[in-house]
């Protein structure tokens, strides 16, 4: 339904251990964090670990194994959460296609809800060394 805006645009940034993109819920009302069942992220094709990524609403990152336990703390229909990925090192300047899974429970529907995205995005190199 919304899934072409889950990847927010010229929001991939570098951090000192990996990567962080902007994203937003594939669904058209807010959900609780425990019920993401995943968020499944690749780089130019290639998976990420689920151990690897952090997700923060704007209340502190959680990793996808946390979220599971968390009840008081939603994810609002068009709001933007930072979804981090821990690599070795920053992330070069370049040209990536990023890729986003999301894996949904819907209390009404008998079947997980999938959001899916993929985006070329462009990391500006760092001029401030």
């Amino acid at each position: 339904m919304f899934d072409k805006y889950i990847i927010v645009e010229d929001s991939l940034r570098s951090t000192a251990d990996g990567f962080a993109f902007d994203a937003k819920l594939g669904y058209y009302r807010g959900l609780g964090l425990s019920m993401i069942d995943d968020l499944a992220i690749s780089v130019d094709g290639e998976p990420v670990p689920r151990d690897d990524v952090r997700f923060d609403e704007g209340k502190g990152p959680l990793s996808l194994a946390e979220m599971e336990h968390v009840f008081d703390r939603r994810w609002p229909f068009g709001a933007k959460a930072t979804i981090s990925v821990k690599r070795e090192g920053p992330m070069p300047a370049g040209t990536y296609h990023l890729g986003l899974k999301e894996v949904l429970r819907i209390s009404y529907l008998p079947f997980p809800l999938l959001a899916e995205d993929s985006k070329s995005l462009t990391l500006a190199p760092d001029l401030s060394t």
